[in-house]
C-alpha cells in the first residue's frame, strides 16, 4: 500500500483555524457527483465563521494533494473576496460573475478560470482540500493567469487564519 501525499497546509507556518461548513459536502466524506468534473462540475456551497479579527478579505481554494504530479493539482482558486463575505452558494465557481465584489478566479491546473471538480485517474481515492483563507489584505496583487504556485505563495504570507474541509473521490 502506498503512502498518501501530505496535506501541504501541515507544512506552512501555523495560523488559527476557523469553521468551514457546507450544505453539499461532509468533511471526511465522499464528493457528490454534482461536484465531480464528469458529473455536474458545480462548485459546492461553502459557509465560514469565526475567522480572526482583522480579516480584510478571503480566498477560497480546492487542492488535490494526491494528484500524480510532484505539485498536486489546483481545482479552484477564487481570490479577493470581500471581508464581509461569509458564504459562496453552490455554483459560485462557474465564472467571475458568480463571485461577490471584485473577486475573480485565477487559472486552475485544468487551465480554466473557474471551479473544475474531482477528476482523478483510476485507482485509490484522491482527497480534495477546500480551504478558506482569511487574509490581512483586501486584495492580493494577482491576475487571472498568475500561476497557482504564486497564488499559494501569496496566500502563505497573507493568511491570518485558515478553515479546511476535505472530501474524497475515486473514479469508478
Amino acid at each position: 500500500m502506498s503512502q498518501r501525499a501530505p496535506i501541504p497546509y501541515e507544512f506552512l507556518p501555523p495560523v488559527p483555524s476557523f469553521e468551514l461548513t457546507s450544505a453539499d459536502l461532509t468533511d471526511g466524506g465522499r464528493t457528490p457527483a454534482v461536484h465531480v468534473h464528469s458529473g455536474g462540475n458545480e462548485s459546492p456551497q461553502l459557509s465560514w465563521s469565526g475567522f480572526p479579527a482583522g480579516t480584510r478579505g478571503f480566498a477560497v481554494t480546492c487542492f488535490d494533494p494526491d494528484a500524480p504530479t510532484a505539485s498536486g493539482w489546483w481545482h479552484w482558486l477564487a481570490v479577493n473576496l470581500p471581508a464581509g463575505t461569509t458564504e459562496l452558494p453552490r455554483g459560485a465557481g462557474a465564472s467571475d460573475a458568480s463571485l461577490p465584489g471584485a473577486a475573480f478566479h485565477v487559472r486552475n491546473d485544468s487551465s480554466g478560470h473557474r471551479y473544475d471538480g474531482a477528476a482523478p485517474p483510476p485507482g485509490p481515492a484522491h482527497r480534495y482540500v477546500f480551504a478558506v483563507h482569511a487574509l490581512d489584505v483586501p486584495a492580493l496583487d494577482l491576475g487571472p493567469d498568475t500561476p497557482a504556485a504564486v497564488v499559494g505563495f501569496q496566500l502563505t504570507f497573507h493568511t491570518l487564519g485558515r478553515a479546511l474541509l476535505t472530501v474524497e473521490h475515486a473514479r469508478a
